[in-house]
């Protein structure tokens, strides 16, 4: 049996991955999840993580959960090119830092654009204050403040003159704002030049096939959620944005 990835592109770990596998050429079959359309289409997912939930890998008899752990796996098995995670102990330690403040500050904002504009109020029926969206554009900001001065500085990428783990998984989380109608890129040319770098390293094409999904995110309204799915959801996305 080859390597299998349970993968939901509405994600951003999961199209991390995605693009992460695509560019290296690493042959998966590609198991796609639509979570939003209830347990029948996750199941499989269900079966190869404990979690229950996306992204999960599936190696033969060995199964796997959690991006950063995929990530490291492939690049470990499959030998990927040094500077994804880099054999240099110091740059090494500079993907681990990112690794690690990007949950508690990018990820913590950047995907709460989408949940507040488009996925609440299919869920719910009714549309958020605007001032939930300002609050958490006000984090965002700050967050993408410390990100240019902190990491990116004046580097090409995030540890030097190549891309890394680190930047594909900062990017993906980026663009969950953009995909509906927050440009966090304008009036930011540092970070949209380094954005534009990430594209080119993994292939424009490839950027945008993974993130199709995102770009017509609208398209979303459309679909019919499944009515388990709905009721566990909306009180927990509410109490989440409180």
């Amino acid at each position: 049996m080859g390597l299998e990835l349970y993968l939901d592109l509405l994600s951003q770990p999961c199209r991390s991955i995605y693009i992460f596998a695509r560019s290296n050429n690493i042959p998966f079959e590609f198991k796609q999840v639509e979570l939003f359309k209830g347990p029948s289409n996750s199941e499989g997912a269900g079966k190869v993580s404990l979690l229950k939930k996306v992204p999960a890998l599936k190696d033969g008899d060995f199964t796997l959960a959690e991006c950063t752990a995929i990530l490291l796996y492939l690049s470990r098995k499959y030998n990927t090119p040094d500077h994804w995670y880099p054999s240099d102990t110091q740059k090494r330690a500079q993907v681990d830092e990112y690794l690690s403040w990007h949950h508690a500050n990018i990820r913590a904002n950047a995907p709460k654009t989408m949940w507040i504009k488009v996925l609440i109020p299919l869920f719910t029926g009714q549309p958020l204050p605007s001032e939930k969206l300002q609050e958490v554009m006000e984090g965002l900001s700050a967050s993408l403040k410390q990100f240019e001065e902190r990491f990116l500085k004046d580097k090409a990428f995030i540890i030097g003159s190549e891309i890394s783990l680190a930047d594909l998984v900062a990017v993906v989380e980026l663009m969950q704002p953009v995909g509906v109608g927050c440009d966090i890129f304008e009036d930011r040319p540092r970070l949209m030049e380094w954005r534009r770098r990430v594209e080119d390293a993994v292939g424009k094409e490839l950027f945008f096939q993974a993130h199709e999904m995102i770009f017509n995110i609208k398209e979303l309204s459309n679909i019919q959620i499944h009515p388990q799915l709905k009721e566990h959801l909306a009180p927990v996305l509410m109490k989440m944005l409180k």
